[in-house]
């Protein structure tokens, strides 16, 4: 058991502790938090020293451990380039937990990550919810699958309509790829329980979940008709989403909230690298949020390296998205959002006991990181 006092505690739950206490349990569970708790015979004692204290962060898109930088081209194992449809794909077959991200992750007190494949393909397979630390896919594993990747816009017009002279070349294209694929797994699903047993399709196979609303479809669509055309579609077929990237969110926020889609804003720091980037803004998130959209923050990492979530969160705040707003934007936001917020993004009795002791306050202080880093109730990371 891990016993933590004089912390201020940000609980992500609504409670906040200017001199708090939290208990870990030895099963790796938050066993308590609040003002003055007692310290169980045997369990180890971190002093905060006033220090904050908060949930792990959660990423809600990215592609640690399937894109490995320092690898070149070895370690880019995130987009299988060969068919704008994949479904198929499982990012916990790519992710590779040796990967240095992940040490700087814990260090930057990011604990969960969302990880999967890129936006090249129209459909390009499951992301993954893992924990940052461990030393295989499968024990770091949260959820799997998370969601089902696709791509609306720039990427699968280039790597198809433009690099390989095929379908997708318009985003006509890419909407009617989309639309055929689900229409064939919906036709899929209805002979299966209909008792006709079609032939086995492992592409199709790998939609069921989609089709059946047990995970969402993680839309990459930065453009704003690329943000309605998917919604145009999720609609049509009634399946549950998800918007990442969102960035030109803001022009269209008033329709966005009508969706009911939640938004992954960013990844924001950095240049314009290409055209549908050209209203990225810190003030993308602060807008969504005022017109009722839930907001989460992302990197897209390695775009932004995945310890500066926190510093993202910063600017968004500095930005006119309000303080609390901007941690929850990378902690209960993300985690909720994702489906996995009863294991993580709070600091709450039962909830897995991913707890991060800062060296100052990250959204705040420039440079700022983890003096302490506890995941499943076990110290991962010290200063």
């Amino acid at each position: 058991m891990i016993f933590i006092e004089n912390g201020h505690i940000l609980t992500m739950a609504g409670q906040e502790y200017a001199s708090g206490c939290l208990l870990l349990g030895d099963d790796g569970k938050i066993a308590a938090v609040g003002e003055k708790l007692d310290r169980p015979a045997g369990a180890q004692a971190l002093d905060a020293q006033g220090r904050l204290v908060t949930p792990g962060c959660v990423e809600a898109h990215c592609h640690i451990g399937l894109h490995n930088e320092a690898l070149g081209w070895e370690g880019r194992d995130y987009n299988e380039i060969v068919d704008p449809i994949t479904p198929q794909m499982r990012a916990i077959d790519s992710i590779n937990p040796q990967d240095e991200a992940f040490g700087l992750a814990v260090r930057g007190g990011v604990t969960t990550a969302c990880t999967g494949p890129g936006s090249a393909n129209v459909v390009g397979g499951t992301f993954a919810a893992i924990k940052t630390h461990g030393d295989s896919v499968d024990e770091m594993v949260v959820k799997s699958p998370l969601a089902m990747k696709c791509a609306f816009g720039e990427n699968p017009k280039r790597c198809y309509g433009v690099d390989k002279k095929a379908s997708p070349m318009t985003r006509m294209g890419v909407a009617a790829v989309l639309r055929e694929l689900l229409f064939k797994a919906r036709e899929y699903q209805q002979a299966k329980e209909g008792g006709k047993d079609p032939a086995f399709d492992m592409k199709l196979e790998a939609m069921l979940p989609v089709i059946r609303g047990e995970i969402p479809l993680k839309i990459h669509a930065h453009r704003a008709d690329d943000i309605l055309t998917a919604a145009r579609v999720v609609k049509e077929f009634g399946l549950a989403a998800t918007l990442d990237h969102c960035t030109d969110g803001a022009l269209i926020a008033n329709q966005l909230a009508q969706t009911g889609f939640s938004a992954f804003v960013g990844p924001t720091l950095g240049g314009k690298s290409k055209a549908e980037l050209a209203n990225k803004s810190f003030e993308t998130p602060a807008v969504l949020h005022k017109a009722g959209v839930p907001v989460s923050i992302i990197t897209d990492a390695p775009v932004i390296p995945l310890q500066f979530l926190p510093m993202c969160a910063g600017l968004a705040s500095a930005a006119g998205l309000p303080y609390e707003e901007a941690w929850r934007a990378i902690t209960i936001n993300p985690a909720v959002q994702t489906g996995i917020g009863d294991r993580v993004g709070s600091l709450e009795p039962g909830k897995d006991a991913d707890v991060v002791i800062w060296t100052d306050d990250p959204l705040r202080v420039v440079g700022a990181h983890a003096y302490t880093t506890i995941m499943n109730g076990k110290i991962v990371y010290q200063e």
